[in-house]
């Protein structure tokens, strides 16, 4: 199998939203109810890759999977934190290829200075057809820990789910500072329009 690891483009978004399409349609992995649209999808993407990395992994020439980070809470406090998301092909799980997309998106992470990667997973007590642990697990065998747990928050397909916080350290904290908080005092204004 050739493998390849990549930088999203907006062009990607159909392949990309065929994968996620799965996913809402038929799990409670994605809480969302509705597919979002291919324009819409097209607008996460480019909100994505305006601070952070969007990563796809190809098996022989096919995108089969994509990550990406975003803010971590979105205030000042946090940029040095990130949370992480990733699909993989429902048909090409157990390929080691989640491992090798999720290794090069913290890779990408930690040359941009971020300290702490955190995962928002849903989570059953009892496993179902549309809900297992094999996202948790995935995340504890590269090193996440769980963190924190919210009971029967996320309510899909009639059933009630708990979601789980992951954490991940992958730098030093002593002296790492943060620049882009230290610019700004309460009450101002970031690029974004994000208030501090």
């Amino acid at each position: 199998m050739n493998v390849e690891i990549r930088a999203v483009t907006e062009e990607d978004a159909k392949q990309l939203l065929n994968i996620y399409a799965f996913y809402v349609e038929n799990t409670a992995i994605s809480f969302e109810y509705e597919v979002p649209s291919l324009e819409e999808f097209k607008r996460r993407i480019s909100n994505t890759l305006k601070k952070y990395p969007y990563l796809c992994i190809l098996a022989d020439g096919v995108i089969s999977g994509y990550a990406y980070a975003g803010p971590f809470v979105g205030r000042a406090a946090y940029e040095r934190s990130a949370e992480m998301t990733i699909y993989l092909a429902h048909d090409e799980r157990r390929r080691g290829l989640g491992r090798r997309l999720y290794e090069a998106l913290e890779k990408a992470l930690k040359e941009m200075g971020i300290l702490n990667l955190y995962a928002c997973i849903g989570y059953p007590a009892e496993e179902d057809e549309y809900l297992t642990k094999n996202s948790a697990e995935f995340h504890g065998h590269l090193g996440y820990e769980k963190v924190g747990e919210f009971h029967n928050c996320g309510y899909k397909f009639g059933r009630w789910y708990n979601m789980i916080w992951m954490e991940k350290i992958i730098g030093t904290h002593e002296g790492a500072g943060n620049p882009a908080a230290q610019t700004l005092q309460n009450g101002e204004e970031d690029e974004k329009g994000v208030y501090y």
